[in-house]
């Protein structure tokens, strides 16, 4: 098979959203897959339910039906591979309606009509042109007997009249599927099944090996998102429901979004499984998630002695870990542990209901409280039911390799509970019913990724070493669930309509993660303002650093500007620099973001600002939204602080008037009367560098108590170092008071240690030896890692291995350190550390890291 990784970047950066949204949509995939690990595919067939939209009807024009082609071809001209394939396609559909999807890399070797009339006995009197329709109309109070009629229905054979198969075309980035006669979205069959097989190469998924050297499968978060996995309409406003039954081999766990924990079945007399899921919240289809492995979950508590057995060898971090020896099967390994999501008793009450209600006790069209309706489509809202406005802790599990099951229990599981609890208590219902988190291989791209039901955490999270610092806080570990948590509210149950405004996602999950974390720790509010302060002042060096050494299209928050939201007249339309790989690594949307929302907070107070948030929730939840809809609540929400009778307009909403605090305009406070929404996008959103105010606050930030703190420690190291360097002969070696600090202080002190042009070798060994460096967390050991490589402090040169091996989320840039001194030592490091990882990396960061190795 010819090797089509090239073709992944066009003559753009930019990514083609191709799907003709504004004429058809999916409402429902039915997935029916097959994971093959010898040949590296997943093989099966999608079952796509269609409704034409509102604007699906053409307009007159000169006897042809052409301009349904016209208008599903409206895509940039700097796509040639694209346009070229456009045109072949026309050439061949004769003017017909074209369904556009989404995909590449993926093999389609047939498309037919499903027959619909199965659904007959379930309408009765309704015609087939009509059964479809009636079948997505159902009413949510209802969903389990319309996931049923789904499965029935995706289950029916194709049909052949009419000429056989569908016709369709494969491009570079879409599919094409038409059928001759038919000239209008109205007219097109309203349920079709694409057979086809992912490619190995399909940037999609990953096929890799876990932390045990066995082979597992994942959706990587990949820019090209799902398309690579199976057909789809990409656009994040083709909101859909899905259902899917995987087979895997029986030894593989399948982990996926999905309502319920499923327990699976035998799939006849072969030697697989079948796992069935589903999901009644439509979300666009790029949140569709799937990870098979050979992945064990993490107990509650350990296993006795007599029941556990070593590991045969030491895991990724040098230690060895117990592994059960029941030796059961994955299906045996769920089963025991089933986990009661509140749809059990859902169902009972919906069962009770007569199937052809249009109206019961759980119609979400209900009024959520302090007056808010749901404002999105019928679905099983958890928001509107008073059941789970007590449920702190929602359902959850923990999975990991065998090697790292001692660490994920005691570092993820053990707290877990703790961040659920805090951030339902700062955001409310939980949106989703339960939760699994799964440790997935070291060659994952990121820290974490939040998808519906279902988290991703890189084994970075995990401390190398079995002591925390001052106050026992696993820091990096807490702060990253609760940020991949909040994503739950932003990012999922409430999503960007654009995806360009990434910081509607990402700032408010790096805002939020603070506010959790804290509470999760049950931080007193003095506490957790030192604590805030000092996080500002890290992403405040960290947001520096990356816009000086980043090209400034790449630092817009809004780079759309005024077309932000903007589609063609068939719903195509690209995503700008998403295919960058540059981009992928940079964290300007989270920053920028997250001090956006500071600086609001900042105006109208923080408790105030999150009263807010709920209220946005509330309002918001189950839709898309832009920066604007967010920003025009927000200030006619807070019109003006100082005007008293803005507080009783305040508490309409639910707040507590007397909490809130007047504004006071100065130089490090723009007042809020004087904010609009052109300021902001003029100030934040629309213009690349650091806004006035963020600078001006830096100087705050480095005030603060536990900066201070720091900054008496980093002078001790200091001075530690002249003496050093004054040393003629070598003595015993030297006593230094140093202070215990927390894993943020110890981050900003080596970055304050990394501006010092000289470290002697004496101090990096006794600064090493003092804060246990190289067993600290991720943040700390990469700071670690640039002083290393900074000071060309050799006897450290394993660490830097060691971090470049395990860490590979965080250790892209700093090849290009190593390479940049020049040193023969640390070129053969950076390229010996390349060769070792280079099969496992993430696509984007290994073409990083061979532009600057190789």
């Amino acid at each position: 098979m010819e090797d089509q990784e090239g073709d992944l970047n066009p003559n753009t950066d930019d990514l083609p959203l191709c799907a003709n949204t504004s004429h058809i949509l999916v409402k429902h995939y039915a997935l029916d897959l097959a994971v093959c690990f010898d040949r590296k595919v997943i093989s099966g067939s999608v079952v796509l339910f269609l409704e034409p939209t509102i604007f699906g009807e053409p307009e007159e024009h000169d006897g042809t039906q052409t301009a349904w082609f016209r208008n599903t071809e409206q895509w940039p001209s700097d796509f040639p591979g694209v346009r070229m394939a456009a045109d072949h396609i026309k050439s061949l559909s004769e003017g017909h309606f074209i369904l556009v999807l989404d995909c590449c890399d993926i093999t389609v070797s047939k498309v037919e009509q499903v027959d619909v009339t199965s659904l007959s006995d379930a309408f009765p009197g309704v015609g087939p042109p009509d059964l479809i329709q009636k079948l997505l109309s159902m009413p949510s109070a209802q969903w389990r007997r319309q996931q049923e009629l789904f499965s029935a229905c995706s289950r029916a054979p194709g049909l052949d009249q009419d000429g056989g198969p569908l016709h369709f075309h494969t491009g570079r980035w879409s599919l094409h599927v038409w059928k001759p006669g038919v000239s209008s979205p109205r007219e097109f069959p309203r349920a079709i099944r694409i057979y086809y097989e992912t490619m190995p190469i399909g940037g999609s998924v990953r096929w890799t090996k876990d932390q045990d050297n066995r082979a597992c499968v994942y959706t990587a978060g990949s820019p090209i998102n799902n398309r690579a996995l199976f057909p789809c309409q990409e656009p994040p406003v083709a909101m859909s429901t899905w259902q899917a039954r995987v087979r895997a081999p029986h030894d593989c766990v399948v982990l996926m979004s999905g309502e319920e924990q499923v327990v699976p079945t035998e799939n006849g007399d072969t030697n697989l499984l079948l796992w069935n899921y589903y999901v009644t919240m439509p979300m666009p289809a790029s949140t569709f998630t799937l990870a098979v492995g050979r992945w064990q979950q993490v107990p509650a508590q350990l296993l006795p002695a007599c029941v556990i057995g070593r590991s045969e060898r030491a895991d990724e971090f040098g230690e060895s870990a117990p592994v059960s020896s029941c030796g059961g099967s994955s299906r045996e390994i769920v089963k025991a542990s089933r986990l009661h999501t509140g749809r059990e008793e859902r169902t009972a009450r919906s069962a009770s209901s007569s199937q052809h209600e249009s109206v019961s006790v759980l119609d979400h069209s209900a009024m959520l409280d302090d007056g808010f309706p749901c404002s999105h489509g019928d679905y099983p809202c958890r928001l509107i039911e008073r059941a789970f406005k007590s449920q702190r802790v929602i359902p959850h599990r923990v999975f990991a390799p065998t090697g790292l099951l001692h660490k994920a229990q005691s570092r993820i599981l053990a707290l877990l509970p703790r961040c659920l609890a805090a951030a339902q208590a700062v955001l409310g219902v939980h949106p989703f019913p339960r939760l699994d988190v799964l440790i997935v291989p070291a060659g994952f791209s990121s820290l974490g990724m939040a998808s519906p039901h279902i988290i991703f955490l890189s084994q970075s999270v995990l401390r190398v070493g079995n002591s925390f610092p001052r106050e026992n806080s696993p820091s990096l570990c807490g702060s990253r669930l609760c940020h991949e948590i909040a994503h739950s509210w932003f990012g999922l149950l409430i999503g960007a309509r654009d995806w360009t405004e990434e910081w509607i996602s990402e700032g408010f999950a790096t805002y939020l993660e603070d506010i959790i974390w804290a509470r999760a720790q049950q931080l007193s509010e003095p506490e957790a303002a030192e604590e805030s302060n000092l996080k500002a002042l890290l992403r405040w060096r960290r947001l520096s650093d990356e816009l000086q050494n980043s090209g400034e299209e790449l630092q817009i928050l809004r780079p759309n500007m005024d077309k932000t939201g903007q589609v063609s007249e068939s719903g195509s339309s690209t995503v700008r620099h998403a295919l960058n790989p540059e981009k992928s690594f940079l964290q300007v949307h989270y920053l920028k973001g997250y001090f956006l929302l500071m600086f609001l907070a900042s105006q109208v107070g923080e408790q105030q600002f999150i009263h807010f948030f709920r209220l946005f929730v509330k309002k918001y939840h189950g839709q898309l939204i832009l920066s604007q809809d967010f920003l025009q609540m927000l200030l006619s929400t807070f019109p003006d602080l100082a005007r008293t009778q803005c507080q009783g307009s305040l508490a309409g909403f639910g707040l507590d008037s007397h909490r809130f605090r007047s504004v006071k305009a100065g130089p490090q406070h723009q007042s809020l009367k004087d904010l609009t929404l052109d300021t902001i996008y003029a100030d934040w959103l629309d213009r690349p560098g650091i806004p006035k105010w963020l600078h001006e606050r830096s100087a705050v930030w480095s005030e603060a108590t536990l900066v201070k703190e720091v900054k008496e420690e980093v002078a001790k190291w200091i001075l530690l170092s002249h003496q050093a360097k004054g040393r003629k002969r070598k003595r015993s070696e030297p006593k230094v008071n140093y202070k215990e600090v927390t894993s943020e202080q110890l981050v900003l002190l080596l970055e304050l240690l990394l501006e010092e042009a000289k470290l002697s070798a004496s101090t990096m060994h006794i600064l090493s030896r003092a804060y246990d460096l190289h067993n600290q967390d991720a943040e700390v050991r990469h700071r670690w890692c640039e002083l290393v490589v900074k000071h060309r402090y050799a006897s450290a040169y394993g660490h830097v291995e060691h971090f470049l091996l395990h860490d590979q989320a965080m250790g892209v840039y700093l090849y290009g350190e190593l390479m940049v001194q020049e040193d023969a030592k640390q070129q053969a490091l950076a390229r010996r550390c390349l060769s070792l990882a280079r099969e496992e990396m993430d696509r984007s960061a290994r073409r990083l890291v061979e532009e600057m190795v190789l």
